[in-house]
């Protein structure tokens, strides 16, 4: 944040008690990242930077479209446990997650915020099945998770599809921190080295890829076609569609968030 902006509302580590005691907030936002290895040229916060950025936008269309969201400082953990031969690839395991969830949530819920979005910006994270343990647990409040990744892939803006360090998180990060990335002649061509097994190869199995086997400089998909602007495109309708969501959530019911259709 500039030093000459005003604290944003939406975001709790800006705001202050002033304001927080007269807000009756309705969604908690927590963005969870990673700190890894990103081909050769993008920063080891890429997820953070990514998730603080994209949370932080949608706050704030929700927040002017009448939606009292909060948006939780970024996680910079992720599970790592397929990189832990790759230096600085901070690892937090499943189980850790889950407690600092658990933590998280409950004092959430203790102070009465009815609604809690996990915004996930790591592909190594899966919180779906903590939130199932999690839900009965903490009844009060309606959990819940979306990665961003899956909400819009852009595959109207970018051609060389991935999932690491490629085009798209490439064109994000050089509009969104273009001094943290590499020249492009020190870029990586993302190539991976697909398994020997043909239903990992089709995907109807799976298993961990072991990146320093799977992948030749840490990236999985070809940057070479990216670019600022892509970025600057892709991020408008990655934003305002997770923003749809966040208004939505504000204002259900959940008690009635599902009806049985009229007869």
């Amino acid at each position: 944040m500039s030093t000459s902006q005003a604290p944003r509302p939406w975001i709790i580590a800006e705001t202050n008690w002033k304001h927080v005691k007269d807000c009756k907030y309705e969604v908690a936002v927590l963005p969870w990242g990673a700190t890894e290895a990103h081909n050769y040229h993008l920063p080891y916060a890429t997820d953070s930077l990514q998730n603080e950025f994209i949370c932080a936008e949608a706050g704030r269309v929700a927040w002017e479209q009448g939606a009292k969201v909060a948006i939780l400082p970024n996680i910079p953990f992720g599970v790592q446990t397929g990189q832990l031969d790759i230096p600085f690839c901070i690892n937090m395991n499943p189980s850790t997650q889950f407690a600092v969830l658990n933590d998280i949530i409950g004092s959430l819920a203790g102070v009465g915020v009815p609604k809690f979005v996990i915004l996930n910006g790591h592909g190594g994270n899966d919180f779906r099945q903590m939130l199932r343990e999690l839900q009965p647990k903490h009844p009060g409040i309606f959990l819940s998770v979306m990665s961003w990744f899956q909400a819009d892939q852009g595959k109207d803006i970018f051609v060389l599809p991935g999932d690491h360090a490629d085009e798209r998180e490439t064109s994000m990060i050089m509009h969104l921190h273009p001094n943290l990335v590499l020249p492009k002649e020190e870029w990586g061509d993302g190539s991976d080295n697909p398994p020997r097994l043909k239903a990992l190869r089709e995907k109807w199995a799976w298993a961990q890829r072991p990146w320093t086997k799977a992948t030749n400089d840490t990236g999985s998909g070809d940057p070479r076609l990216s670019s600022a602007e892509k970025g600057e495109r892709y991020l408008k309708v990655l934003t305002e569609k997770i923003a749809s969501y966040f208004v939505e959530l504000a204002a259900v019911n959940v008690s009635e968030l599902y009806q049985k259709p009229a007869r």
